[in-house]
């Protein structure tokens, strides 16, 4: 056999007749040269690009009041239909969306037509504690000179007014996570229950319509409410809570803890409808499974062993409501969910 000899590339050159090649071949070509806007060069442009930026944060001030009109003037929260809270979301959606689009496309434009867009390259150098504050504030103000903020009025008013506005419907928002004045312990007490409660049938969703067991057939699937919701005080905010998937399984293919042996009627059963995720209503049942599937994150609960997690990202199962049956046939609650039903929250574990 012949003698092969494996020398490495940097013994042999390669590696340097190859760079010198590349460099030969495709030669570094720099930066292209700086192309003029047209606002660099016509004054009336940058004028006309000025005006835009503040047409711009001026839709972000109207987006904004348009918010507040549509908070304090198309109704109030517990007082509204469905179709009056649709029309109320939607405007506050609205509201939002062009008054933070207002800044964030206004700051774009200002940037892309107006601020110097001159190529700069800036040498490392050594950190020194004054020279570096020194740097700093030469940073600043050279940011706010090229932004032009100081020649601009118009501009600088109107992104005032814009950012000064968007963050107040926040406040409103975050007040109406609770207006009755309650404290945080009263809130969690308001979590734990709901309209469920000794005798209260079982009914369809949404016409209220009472729910006999003879009704309900293996594999059947109910959206249930508690009988008198429609006409409660604060409807939605108690509809989240107390809504209720009721279903019928066979009783042999239960698996049933000790205490809950008389929580279902001859195999129906009843568990909270909302996610212990992040509190989406369940709404797909697999019959020959007998899964729970939530269509947000794919959470799955198991029927036949009391709706215990078996994948997804839930943290615990579905609260189970105690059921039974009155005089004359209807499907009825024994008393409210033993634990508070939904995710999971910073108090859920004391008192429930």
């Amino acid at each position: 056999m012949g003698d092969h000899s494996h020398g490495s590339p940097e013994d042999s050159g390669t590696v340097a007749k190859a760079d010198d090649v590349a460099q030969d071949r495709f030669p570094d070509p720099g930066l292209p040269p700086h192309r003029p806007r047209l606002a660099d060069r016509d004054p009336r442009a940058a004028k006309r690009h000025e005006r835009q930026v503040a047409l711009l944060f001026t839709i972000s001030i109207i987006g904004t009041l348009f918010f507040f009109v549509a908070y304090f003037v198309l109704g109030h929260l517990g007082d509204m239909t469905f179709a009056e809270l649709r029309v109320q979301n939607a405007a506050l959606g609205l509201g939002t969306t062009f008054a933070m689009l207002g800044i964030g496309v206004g700051i774009v434009h200002w940037a892309k037509t107006l601020m110097p867009d001159h190529e700069l390259v800036e040498s490392r150098h050594e950190i020194r504690t004054e020279a570096d504050r020194q740097d700093a504030v030469e940073i600043v103000d050279t940011i706010i000179e090229e932004s032009g903020i100081k020649r601009r009025p118009l501009i600088r008013n109107t992104l005032i007014g814009a950012i000064a506005l968007a963050p107040v419907p926040a406040i409103f928002m975050f007040r109406d996570l609770e207006r009755s004045g309650k404290t945080a312990g009263e809130m969690v007490e308001q979590l734990r229950h709901t309209l469920w409660d000794t005798g209260v049938r079982l009914t369809r969703d949404p016409s209220g319509t009472p729910i006999k067991a003879s009704d309900v057939q293996i594999g059947s699937v109910f959206h249930v409410i508690p009988e008198g919701l429609n006409e409660a005080e604060n409807m939605l905010n108690e509809k989240a809570k107390a809504v209720v998937l009721l279903m019928r399984m066979d009783p042999q293919e239960m698996n049933i803890s000790e205490g809950r042996e008389d929580w279902n009627v001859d195999g129906i059963v009843a568990y909270s409808k909302i996610c212990t995720h992040v509190g989406c209503p369940i709404a797909l049942y697999e019959q020959h499974t007998h899964h729970l599937l939530c269509p947000c994150h794919q959470s799955t609960f198991d029927l036949a062993n009391e709706c215990k997690v078996v994948f997804g990202p839930a943290g615990h199962a579905l609260p189970q409501l105690p059921i039974t049956v009155d005089a004359d046939g209807y499907l009825v609650a024994q008393s409210d969910f033993h634990e508070p039903v939904g995710p999971a929250y910073w108090e859920r574990g004391q008192n429930s």
